[in-house]
């Protein structure tokens, strides 16, 4: 490969990366705060380290977080707290569960 098409291939994969990261609205990390607060604080706390029995949210992927979510919202129990989160998820919509995990991945480090 010769240094223009190089240079040619790095600048689509740029472009590219800017117009997904583009596409994910501010709003979603509002919307995922709000939601957070009024769902998820009381047993996963304030910061995300979770309370008591709760798990840390913190240092997780949004793809890790969509992927738990997913599982519980279809019913599936994955662990101990599966009673509590599966009505909890039930009627989040594949926008909710984005914005719930942009937020939490990039607040809870």
């Amino acid at each position: 490969m010769n240094s223009t098409t190089l240079a040619a291939s790095i600048a689509v994969m740029v472009i590219g990366m800017q117009s997904a990261a583009a596409e994910t609205p501010a709003a979603d990390t509002t919307a995922g705060a709000a939601l957070y607060a009024g769902s998820c604080a009381a047993c996963h706390g304030r910061t995300g380290r979770g309370v008591s029995a709760y798990p840390s949210l913190q240092n997780k992927t949004v793809e890790e977080l969509t992927d738990k979510l997913n599982l519980y919202r279809s019913g599936e129990r994955i662990g101990p707290n599966s009673a509590l989160m599966i009505p909890n998820a039930r009627n989040l919509t594949d926008e909710e569960i984005a914005a719930l995990s942009v937020f939490m991945a990039a607040t809870f480090r």
